[in-house]
């Protein structure tokens, strides 16, 4: 790892000053995905800016409804906050299914958001990867591709976004606070990340400098009967090769509302809003929930290692719902 220099600003607006300013600059909350990349040598910051003192922290209801969760608030204390296990359980499961709880004690919300791949293409330098190095291909496509993309990937980028949360915020269609140099603005999340496209060294939509302040959960009576249902290779510590957060609201038996997101199945959490409209207002059965995922998964293009996630998808979603709903598969 090169050596770099460090920052500790006073306030939001020196920490996007200081960081517009650098093209070489990154922000460091938790360090949880950044110092491993430094390691690698994946990312050679020379400038790290440090936000883990700003006031950022805080989990407060909003007058409205819903709750404003500050970035620097850690994983395992949104996971364990009172409102958010009782209003928004789909977030606190997801949260305690990511990593470990050593990880979860350091990592932060706006550090969440910002995870890179875990393609192992892009963590080894020596691999060709378009989005750790541009216009120098992409080896996944044809090499080890299991755990990568199956839905909008692009002949640049086959990787997959390995955030749970981002899932489960999704699903509940959170909106992100950002700081830039010009001011603030709020991002959907729907809006936040990137198909891969022509440039998948393009994460996010966010510009240079930016820094996310909090994220908004909106009230969502719904969301007190929803899940997060995640496939892995082994019991902890390990990302998703299948996720799926999911709300669901029934008025006599009827889908009155649903909610769905993938994870690991693109390089965004992925949305699933065909299946949404299948479901929506029709009597809910676990057929019914096949068919709506069938309806999500016929855009679906396997690679040469993954067509497994296809059937699997499948099966969480029809699960996920199935419990949820409080019928027999």
């Amino acid at each position: 790892m090169r050596s770099f220099h460090y920052r500790r600003p006073a306030d939001v607006a020196e920490a996007v000053a200081l960081l517009g300013a650098d093209p070489e600059a990154a922000y460091l909350a938790g360090g949880t995905n950044l110092v491993d990349l430094m390691k690698l040598g994946v990312q050679r910051p020379d400038l790290l800016v440090d936000v883990t003192r700003l006031p950022l922290g805080g989990i407060e209801p909003l007058p409205g409804g819903g709750l404003r969760i500050g970035a620097t608030v850690r994983n395992s204390s949104l996971a364990a906050h009172p409102v958010v296990r009782r209003d928004y359980p789909v977030l606190s499961r997801a949260l305690l299914a990511a990593a470990s709880g050593q990880l979860r004690n350091m990592a932060t919300t706006g550090g969440n958001l910002m995870q890179r791949t875990r393609c192992v293409y892009f963590q080894d330098t020596g691999k060709a990867c378009n989005k750790r190095e541009p216009g120098t291909g992409c080896a996944a496509r044809h090499g080890q591709n299991r755990d990568l993309a199956i839905l909008d990937w692009s002949e640049q980028c086959v990787a997959t976004h390995p955030s749970d949360l981002a899932v489960a915020l999704a699903a509940l269609d959170a909106v992100v606070e950002v700081a830039e140099a010009g001011g603030t603005r709020d991002v959907p999340v729907a809006e936040f990340y990137r198909s891969p496209g022509e440039h998948p060294e393009r994460e996010t939509t966010l510009p240079r400098g930016a820094l996310i302040t909090a994220v908004r959960l909106p009230p969502l009576p719904a969301a007190r009967r929803s899940a997060y249902l995640k496939v892995r290779d082994r019991a902890s510590f390990a990302f998703a090769v299948g996720s799926v957060a999911a709300v669901l609201d029934l008025d006599a038996g009827v889908v009155r509302d649903v909610r769905l997101a993938y994870g690991a199945v693109a390089h965004r959490p992925w949305r699933a809003l065909r299946a949404e409209a299948e479901l929506r207002g029709r009597p809910f059965t676990p057929e019914l929930a096949g068919r709506a995922a069938d309806a999500e998964l016929e855009a679906a293009r396997p690679l040469s290692h993954n067509a497994f996630k296809v059937p699997l998808v499948r099966a969480i979603t029809v699960r996920a719902l199935t419990e949820l709903a409080g019928v027999e598969a």
